[in-house]
C-alpha cells in the first residue's frame, strides 16, 4: 500500500512538472511567434537587416545573439572572402554606388547583376557596402543576403587565372606540340573554363583555349563594383565621343553571344563594336579582322575614348574592344562574362584605329 501511494505520489509529480514544462514550452513558442512576427515586419535583407535596425526597439534587442541562424549563415560568406555577404539582383543595367545614403548624392561607382559587397552597415533606405576598391551606398532593395546570397554565390562564382610568368604561351590544344595562339605577361588575367590538372583551359578572344597550370595561380572571385574611373575619360573629349562612350558602357553586364549583334540579348566582340557605331551612323562589318581595316591606324598612346583596340596573335586579329579612356576599353569579352570593362593593355593591341573625327 506504501508502495502504491509512493508511485501515484510520483506520478503526480510527474505530470505537475510536465505542465509546467508545457506551459513553459508554450509561453516560448509563443513569444518565439510574436518575435518572429515583429522581425517579418523589418526590411527583409537577412543579417544586414537586423544589424541595421533601432537597438532602441525591445523586440529587436532580444532576438539577437552570435547563435541567431541569420547571422551564421552571413558567417559562411567567409569561403568567398566577405563576412556579412550582400549580392546585387538587377533586371537590367547597373546598380549606382553613391557617396551618401541618398539617391540624389554623387556617383562612386556601379555595379552589375550579381556582383558581391561587403554589407558594412544599413541606413534608412541603403546598404553602406565596400566592393573591390570603391566604398559608398547602394538601394537595399536590389540586394539580397544571407542564404539566397549564398546560393546566387555559388552559382556565379568564377575562377581567373593570374599568369606568374613573362611569354607565357596559350595554346590551341593542351599539349606542348599544339599552335601558340597568344603569350601573356606576368600579372596578366584569364577567366578559366576548366581546370584540366597540367592544363587550365581559359576563354581567349572568345574562344577556348590552353596555358600550362605551372605558369598561372588559380584564385577564386566573385565579381566587384566598377570605379567611374573605370568609364571616365579626359578632359577636351568631344562630345560625340562622351555619348559614344557612355551608351557603350551602359550595356555592361549584359551577355556575350557568339555571332551576336544584340546589346541587350547578347553579341561577340565586333557585334558589340558594330552595334554601338551604328548609332553614330557608321556602318562596321561582322568581323574584328575585317573592322581593323576601317578607320585610320593611330598610335595607342594617341588613344582617345571611342577608338578601337585590336588583339591577338602575331599579325592575326581576333578581338576588338571600345577604348574608353584611362586605359580602359569596353568589350564583349567572353561567355562567361559577358560585355565588360577592363585594361586597355591586358594584351598588348595589335593595332589601334579611329572612326570618329572629333
Amino acid at each position: 500500500m506504501v508502495m502504491k501511494n509512493r508511485i501515484i505520489q510520483a506520478f503526480g509529480l510527474t505530470m505537475c512538472a510536465a505542465m509546467m514544462f508545457g506551459g513553459v514550452y508554450q509561453a516560448s513558442v509563443a513569444n518565439a511567434k510574436v518575435s518572429a512576427d515583429s522581425i517579418s515586419a523589418l526590411p527583409s535583407a537577412g543579417a544586414s537587416s537586423l544589424l541595421a535596425v533601432n537597438m532602441e526597439e525591445t523586440v529587436y534587442a532580444t532576438m539577437v545573439s552570435s547563435s541567431d541562424t541569420v547571422v551564421t549563415a552571413a558567417a559562411d560568406a567567409s569561403q568567398y572572402g566577405y563576412t556579412n555577404l550582400g549580392i546585387v539582383q538587377v533586371d537590367s543595367g547597373n546598380l549606382n554606388v553613391r557617396s551618401e545614403a541618398d539617391a540624389s548624392s554623387s556617383m562612386v561607382g556601379k555595379m552589375t547583376n550579381n556582383s558581391a559587397c561587403e554589407i558594412l552597415e544599413q541606413v534608412g533606405d541603403f546598404y553602406h557596402i565596400t566592393s573591390g576598391e570603391i566604398e559608398g551606398y547602394i538601394a537595399a532593395d536590389y540586394v539580397v543576403t544571407g542564404e539566397e546570397a549564398l546560393a546566387i554565390a555559388e552559382s556565379v562564382v568564377g575562377q581567373v587565372a593570374y599568369v606568374s610568368g613573362d611569354g607565357v604561351n596559350v595554346r590551341s590544344v593542351a599539349s606542348t606540340d599544339s599552335e601558340i595562339i597568344g603569350r601573356m605577361n606576368s600579372g596578366s588575367t584569364l577567366e578559366v573554363e576548366a581546370d584540366l590538372g597540367d592544363w587550365i583551359q581559359v576563354f581567349y578572344d572568345d574562344t577556348s583555349a590552353y596555358v600550362s597550370a605551372d605558369y598561372v595561380e588559380i584564385k577564386t572571385e566573385l565579381t566587384t563594383a566598377m570605379t567611374m574611373a573605370e568609364a571616365r575619360y579626359g578632359m577636351g573629349v568631344s562630345e560625340a565621343r562622351v555619348d559614344l562612350v557612355n551608351y557603350a558602357t551602359s550595356f555592361v553586364g549584359n551577355p556575350y553571344v557568339w555571332g551576336g549583334t544584340s546589346l541587350t540579348h547578347g553579341a561577340d566582340c565586333s557585334g558589340f563594336v558594330l552595334s554601338i557605331y551604328a548609332k553614330y551612323g557608321i556602318s562596321l562589318p561582322h568581323s574584328s579582322s575585317a573592322q581593323s581595316n576601317y578607320g585610320t591606324r593611330i598610335s595607342a598612346s594617341e588613344a582617345q575614348p571611342g577608338d578601337l583596340f585590336f588583339y591577338g596573335s602575331g599579325r592575326r586579329i581576333s578581338h576588338v574592344a571600345i577604348y574608353i579612356g584611362n586605359g580602359q576599353i569596353v568589350h564583349a569579352s567572353s561567355r562567361k562574362t559577358g560585355i565588360k570593362i577592363s585594361n586597355a593593355y591586358y594584351r598588348t593591341p595589335i593595332c589601334v584605329t579611329r572612326l570618329l573625327s572629333d
